[in-house]
């Protein structure tokens, strides 16, 4: 592993009530603005489970922007150290998803992360702490929403309207596709809400879930092999 990341920001053994305490405090480095700079590369990463539940199996896929053709990818097996619970996930996922990162000979230039930014109950979600803790933009591309609150969506392509909560805006609902269900999209790190559902909209080809997200679920399922 070449540590180029702060994993050891925080420890990962932690009971309930900490992870939450941790969260509180890792949302001070939250940069919700854009400093993304040129992206040649993006990152999808995901983690599915093996055992019945007791081992992690984390993929990074790493696809060359704009072609959004596989580049290279990493696979990380580990122990499932920390529960299922809903607003911890990453306690859950990201040690292993940053020890896929930490196997890709090159690092991407944005990560797309399967789960929450900021559109979180405590504004930390698993694109926020992995940002943080690599140092590298990231966002949340969710399948369903976790909080907030949002006007009627128009059925086309392309449309979107600001996810909120209590007045404040969270995150935006973009439909990747004409007639199905919305994604949530929202910053996690070193991006604005703007800049990342244009980012999503870039990785979107014909499907639902843009290309990052279905190398990085094939590969976090056994589905593909890594290399």
């Amino acid at each position: 592993m070449k540590n180029r990341f702060q994993a050891s920001l925080h420890k990962w053994d932690v009971t309930r009530r900490q992870a939450i305490e941790i969260q509180r405090e890792l949302l001070q480095k939250v940069r919700i603005t854009d400093d993304c700079g040129q992206v040649r590369y993006v990152a999808g990463v995901d983690a599915g489970i093996e055992d019945q539940g007791r081992t992690l199996r984390a993929a990074a896929a790493l696809l060359k922007f704009p072609e959004l053709t596989l580049a290279e990818s990493a696979v990380v097996r580990m122990p499932a150290a920390f529960p299922y619970i809903s607003g911890l996930l990453s306690f859950r996922e990201a040690p292993a998803i940053i020890a896929a990162l930490e196997k890709l000979n090159r690092l991407p230039d944005l990560i797309l992360c399967d789960g929450q930014g900021f559109a979180h109950p405590r504004r930390l979600g698993i694109a926020c702490h992995i940002g943080i803790l690599t140092d590298i933009p990231a966002i949340g591309v969710a399948k369903t929403r976790l909080t907030g609150e949002h006007a009627p969506l128009s059925p086309e392509k392309g449309s979107t309207v600001a996810l909120t909560e209590h007045g404040e805006r969270i995150g935006m609902v973009l439909r990747s596709r004409s007639n199905v269900k919305p994604l949530f999209i929202s910053p996690g790190h070193k991006t604005g809400f703007d800049s990342a559902t244009e980012s999503v909209m870039q990785c979107l080809t014909r499907y639902r879930l843009p290309e990052t997200t279905r190398w990085a679920h094939r590969l976090a399922s056994s589905k593909e092999k890594a290399g």
